[in-house]
């Protein structure tokens, strides 16, 4: 069977054949005729199949006919990742390059200004995430009565990133009349539950057993110790005993701080390396697969962004350097390799921890892998890593100079914390008998302070019989009692006595101001 064969437009069969394919893959086969009769479709294939082609060449046949009117797109495409969404807008423009067509994408990171613009022209192609498709909604940019191919692909995807919340939601918007293709490599529960909600006696397309792995890739699991420094030198020895086959390689993490981690470990040892996740701005992210696929870096170090549908055929090798803890993340990370009929490899790295992981992604794939070198049972943890951690809460401190002279530092505090009060007396008393005069003598400072004390008791006496008087007011007195309830603080501010200068006249008072 050839393309020809499918029922496309002359303009979309030139398009392919100047790409270079002659021959559809089953699930193109299997999809395109019944997308060109309008029909719901459920596709179901494993990851590197040919499922972008399979819901694009039927799009560009049906929207040769009819014209887009401002924010009022005709068809909409909704990808979890901003990268799915970039690709698939590359495959619009490949193989819609016959065609004066409108394509519009809403992606996160990307200014609404330009993407209003678009909108307003007039989109005869909508590919976006669902986040940023509902904030042009909210905004009034954007109107969905006019859809008629709405196309939700890596829907298990959009399940494991929650987006199927907002799923709903977008297909409430849109017309009853709708056509739906839905595409997805795995079928959970919930999705299953979805298409019979939203999909009206669709034509089921599934050219693989759901989850399952192609069987152009080898796969290995390598048996590691728990440590972060024991999993990057084993990835580093599977990396060096690789390196004659290995032509380029995406290195997948579970998490972010991983990714940036062993992006710096890689390149500390010369590993001509990038690394790509969500938290990165889009321009990098974009730059960074770019340089992969151009073959400016050899290795790419990414989280599970870059798991789904990305197209770059010429991946030979996929190395887990964590199990994934979704057994169907496991299909999609290998499936970056062995596509388009391609041979590839898979290693995965794995600790005694991970062994629940490992056997959930054998269930659902149906096949044992294979141990490289032994299974975990033989494990032995590397020593002497130059690679220290750093550390973290509850670690010891390592010995070294600064402690040392933290030691000393400490032992030097006590005596200066000692010397202060013998330097510092000499001090006050200077402070003092600065107010009095030259000629003053220690008997005059002790009358003075009599003085003060006597002072003090007479003020504390007095506010003693005002606080009286006021507890038994006269009649008519409007003015507010005090609370003797309220808290111990404000009583002892009653009690304060505040001491005036009395009969000392500080020095700096007496001195005669010039005329």
């Amino acid at each position: 069977m050839t393309f020809s064969d499918l029922g496309l437009s002359p303009k979309v069969l030139s398009a392919v054949t100047d790409a270079g394919y002659t021959q559809p893959t089953p699930i193109q086969a299997g999809a395109i005729p019944h997308a060109l009769l309008g029909k719901d479709i459920l596709g179901i294939a494993q990851t590197g199949t040919g499922k972008t082609a399979s819901f694009v060449l039927p799009m560009l046949t049906r929207l040769e006919k009819g014209r887009a009117r401002a924010r009022m797109p005709r068809t909409l495409i909704l990808e979890p990742t901003r990268e799915l969404a970039a690709q698939v807008e590359e495959n619009f423009i490949r193989y819609g390059k016959n065609h004066k067509l409108n394509i519009a994408l809403l992606i996160g990171g990307v200014s609404f200004d330009e993407q209003d613009k678009k909108l307003e022209r007039g989109a005869d192609v909508l590919i976006a995430t669902p986040g940023r498709l509902l904030d042009h909604r909210e905004r009034g940019k954007l109107l969905l009565n006019g859809v008629e191919i709405l196309v939700i692909d890596e829907a298990d995807r959009m399940l494991d990133m929650g987006f199927i919340p907002d799923i709903e939601r977008i297909c409430e918007m849109i017309p009853f009349t709708r056509q739906t293709l839905f595409f997805s490599a795995t079928m959970p529960p919930e999705i299953t539950k979805l298409t019979e909600k939203f999909l009206h006696a669709p034509v089921r397309v599934e050219v693989s057993k759901a989850a399952s792995t192609a069987t152009s890739i080898i796969q290995r699991l390598v048996k590691s110790g728990s440590k972060p420094w024991d999993k990057r030198e084993t990835l580093r020895n599977l990396m060096k005993a690789e390196d004659a086959e290995l032509k380029n390689a995406i290195i997948f993490c579970n998490r972010k701080v991983e990714v940036s981690e062993l992006f710096r470990s890689l390149l500390k040892y010369d590993f001509d390396a990038g690394a790509l996740h969500g938290d990165m701005d889009q321009r990098a992210r974009m730059q960074m697969l770019a340089n992969f696929r151009d073959g400016k870096l050899r290795y790419l170090v990414a989280s599970d962004v870059a798991a789904r549908g990305l197209d770059i055929p010429d991946v030979s090798h996929v190395f887990n350097y964590d199990v994934p803890i979704h057994a169907e993340d496991y299909v999609h990370r290998i499936g970056r390799t062995g596509r388009a009929g391609r041979s590839g490899k898979s290693f995965t790295i794995a600790t005694k921890s991970d062994t629940k992981y490992i056997d959930a992604i054998e269930r659902l794939i149906g096949n044992k892998i294979e141990w490289h070198d032994g299974d975990l049972s033989t494990v032995v943890a590397s020593e002497g890593e130059d690679e220290a951690p750093r550390r973290g809460r509850g670690a010891p401190r390592r010995a070294g100079r600064k402690d040392d002279d933290r030691k000393e530092k400490g032992e030097r505090k006590p005596r200066e914390r000692h010397a202060k009060p013998s330097e510092a007396a000499p001090q006050e008393a200077a402070h003092d008998e600065q107010p009095v005069a030259a000629e003053a003598t220690v008997a005059d400072i002790g009358e003075r302070r009599a003085r003060k004390e006597a002072i003090r008791s007479e003020n504390t006496e007095r506010k003693a019989s005002d606080r009286n008087e006021q507890r038994t007011p006269e009649r008519g007195d409007s003015r507010p009692q005090r609370d003797s309830n309220r808290p111990a603080r404000h009583r002892q501010e009653d009690n304060d006595a505040t001491v005036g200068f009395g009969d000392d006249m500080p020095a700096f008072m007496r001195i005669v101001a010039k005329v």
